[in-house]
């Protein structure tokens, strides 16, 4: 496990944006821990985060000429990554949309640089999906190529079927998605840390109750 990884774990935990107790989830299951990416509310926690994304996708070694955030959540998330991309050395453009189409001014319905080439799309979290696959509808109507997904956290948990949301995306677009972190690495903070026992079992459960198989 690449260290950036449990140290954004320990970092969200830090930070309140994953807690532990019992959540419903919209699949109506109980979940041991809930992760809410909106958290990260202010300047130094953005910074971090973005820094994360960053780290991510270096990892990661996928080539890109350019990153989109999906509005709304996306919209930060893009800008602070390509920032800190550009603090380790890597400049490249970014661009978001609108929800709704401008009619006036320069009009479209993208903000920041042109979409082209290989587009690696910034979110929060997958869930549905509807999201992603939107970002990808308007990359490619731009006449562009989504190449990946970079998210903060895979749950790594059973959809309808048998695979993820971030297992269905990459089989129906046939791109990767990266996350800063997953369920596992979650499971190998807790059991790393002290008096995270019962946090670790009821994890440790929920995964091997609605959990995938690593891919």
């Amino acid at each position: 496990m690449a260290n950036f990884r449990q140290d954004f774990i320990r970092f969200a935990v830090q930070q309140n944006v994953l807690c532990f107790g019992e959540f419903q989830t919209k699949a109506g299951r109980l979940s041991p821990y809930f992760f809410n990416a909106g958290l990260f509310n202010d300047g130094v926690a953005l910074r971090n985060l973005s820094q994360f994304y960053a780290q991510a996708i270096l990892a990661a070694e996928i080539p890109f000429d350019m990153l989109f955030g999906p509005a709304y959540k996306g919209i930060p998330l893009v800008a602070g990554t390509a920032i800190a991309l550009a603090e380790q050395g890597s400049n490249v453009p970014f661009c978001y949309n609108r929800k709704e189409a401008k009619d006036h001014g320069e009009g479209g319905t993208t903000v920041g640089a042109k979409l082209h080439g290989r587009v690696l799309i910034i979110d929060d979290v997958i869930s549905a999906g509807t999201s992603v696959r939107e970002s990808i509808e308007l990359i490619r109507a731009a006449g562009a190529q989504p190449c990946g997904v970079v998210i903060a956290l895979d749950r790594m948990e059973r959809g309808q079927g048998e695979f993820s949301a971030a297992q269905e995306v990459q089989r129906n677009y046939d791109i990767p998605v990266i996350s800063i972190a997953t369920l596992d690495d979650l499971l190998g903070y807790l059991q790393a840390e002290g008096g995270r026992v019962q946090n670790f079992t009821a994890v440790q459960i929920y995964r091997d109750r609605y959990g995938v198989k690593n891919d």
